[in-house]
């Protein structure tokens, strides 16, 4: 009898192979990262071949570390980063392009001409986004403009789109030879082409952004047996659940209620709030996407506010300005010093994102003086990642109505103690570190595990979750509000940068 479920985590900077118990504990893990293009100022890419073969390493590594075979699994479950888009041609399996990273600007222009035709909130209602470069649809329009055949071979058929989800599933499940073209919800919600009321690729919306039809997957639920792994490691095995990776952390951390939420500390940070079976459309610059869909059962649909530089920041200052070698030493370097020293970094490398929808912003570090070090820098852009969730969490409780009580949170930083308290400070309110903090890997093995009966219900995997830390508000009311007070000065001083 298979043991384990598998995930496969493709983020940002890397993909990941975790295969999880039934308790939903780690088993085993292998990463490796790929790299980050950066052609011009604003343009990110990645090479869509790099990813597959990295994810075809970590799944062998993760097996052989643990001598587990195909047997073993259950099922495979998919999370990856959202928005990001690919173009390949479907005879020979290759990219028309490298891949558009969802922090990519470079439709820039394009969102701009439709915002003056209708306002940044024109299409809204339909698909519960704004327009900026953050979604995948214009991304698929660029690369429709502007890549030489392109735009023929999609309207034919010959070429094929989709979010990386799509990617790993066609290549996974045969590629060229009957690969499977599908996009779950949770990551078509993130194209700007579908209707959230439907789940539906949204023919009005199709025709404004001048997508045709044919090159587009089948959207299906975030959990369902899709087809069977074709690569060596896992022939046979059935890949089962998708989910975009915000919506993986949200299931990951057993946000099932309408008002729970949770938020992941990564690249960017991304706090979902669960709102039920009805889509909540948002009067403060959050965006309204899908949660998941198990099976045959109703969406549930959530709340977003999306931060596009966290964790990129701390790689901005290892890498770019080198003033540490590796990511865990700026918490020593940070926690050197008694505060910020009024220094205060708005890291708005691609503009912001919630809830200021600022295309035209660009980072800033405000406050400086001779007596800012090094560590007063590295202090800040830790201090940065709290001032931005606590912006999203004023959004979401003026749209919901619901004061939050509590912040569950995952992802990579949440090892960092000093950004924990800083957070649970700025929010007033306790910070909950789960002890299995992999969530998103664990959201896309739960929603495989379901749809094969390796779990049974959704309580199941409550049952699984528990806390490991929990860290309380310990700064005064007057303290608080002068740190936020000076972080809003700074981020408005971002503003208008881009003209």
């Amino acid at each position: 009898m298979s043991r384990y479920v598998g995930a496969i985590d493709q983020g940002t900077t890397s993909s990941r192979f975790i295969v999880f118990d039934r308790k939903g504990d780690i088993v085993s893990a292998a990463q490796k990262e790929h790299r980050q293009i950066y052609p011009k100022p604003g343009w990110v890419e990645h090479d869509p071949l790099e990813i597959m073969r990295n994810t075809d390493e970590v799944i062998g590594a993760a097996l052989a570390r643990a001598n587990l075979g195909a047997s073993d699994l259950a099922a495979i479950g998919i999370t990856n980063q959202r928005e990001t888009t690919v173009l390949w041609d479907r005879a020979t399996g290759r990219p028309l392009c490298n891949a558009v990273v969802w922090m990519d600007t470079r439709t820039a222009q394009l969102v701009a001409g439709y915002a003056r035709e209708g306002g940044q909130d024109r299409f809204r209602d339909k698909t519960g986004l704004p327009l900026t470069t953050y979604f995948a649809g214009l991304k698929l329009r660029w690369i429709l403009d502007n890549v030489e055949g392109a735009r023929q071979k999609a309207e034919s058929g010959e070429a094929l789109f989709g979010t990386v989800d799509s990617w790993l599933t066609w290549n996974l499940t045969g590629g060229p030879d009957g690969g499977v073209h599908i996009m779950d919800v949770t990551n078509a919600s993130r194209t700007q082409l579908m209707n959230i009321a439907t789940c539906e690729w949204d023919m009005d919306m199709l025709a404004q952004f001048a997508i045709p039809r044919a090159c587009l997957p089948r959207i299906v639920s975030s959990s369902e047996v899709y087809g069977e792994m074709r690569m060596a490691w896992l022939k046979g095995i059935k890949l089962a659940g998708i989910l975009g990776d915000q919506q993986a952390a949200l299931v990951g951390q057993t946000c099932f209620a309408p008002g729970e939420a949770k938020n992941t500390y990564g690249t960017g940070s991304f706090l979902l709030m669960n709102t039920g079976t009805e889509p909540v459309q948002s009067k403060a610059g959050l965006l309204t996407t899908l949660a998941y869909r198990f099976g045959n059962e109703a969406p549930r649909y959530a709340l977003e506010g999306a931060i596009a530089i966290t964790g990129a920041l701390v790689q901005w200052l290892r890498d770019n300005l080198k003033l540490f070698d590796v990511a865990p030493q700026i918490e020593p370097l940070a926690a050197s010093v008694e505060d910020n020293g009024d220094v205060y970094i708005v890291p708005a490398f691609s503009g912001l994102y919630a809830p200021y929808w600022r295309d035209d912003a660009r980072g800033v570090i405000a406050g400086l003086t001779r007596y800012a070090t090094r560590a007063h820098i590295a202090r800040a852009a830790l201090e940065s990642t709290a001032y931005q969730v606590r912006d999203v969490v004023e959004a979401m409780q003026a749209d919901s109505g619901i004061k939050l009580s509590s912040l569950k949170v995952d992802g990579g930083m949440v090892a960092n103690a000093l950004l924990l308290q800083f957070q649970a400070d700025m929010l007033d309110a306790p910070v909950i570190r789960p002890k299995v903090t992999e969530t998103t890997a664990l959201g896309a093995a739960y929603a495989a595990g379901l749809a094969v009966g390796f779990w049974n219900n959704t309580e199941d995997l409550r049952a699984n979750w528990a806390v490991d830390r929990t860290l309380t508000p310990r700064m005064t009311r007057e303290r608080r509000d002068h740190y936020y007070r000076c972080w809003k000065k700074a981020v408005e001083r971002s503003f208008g940068w881009v003209e």
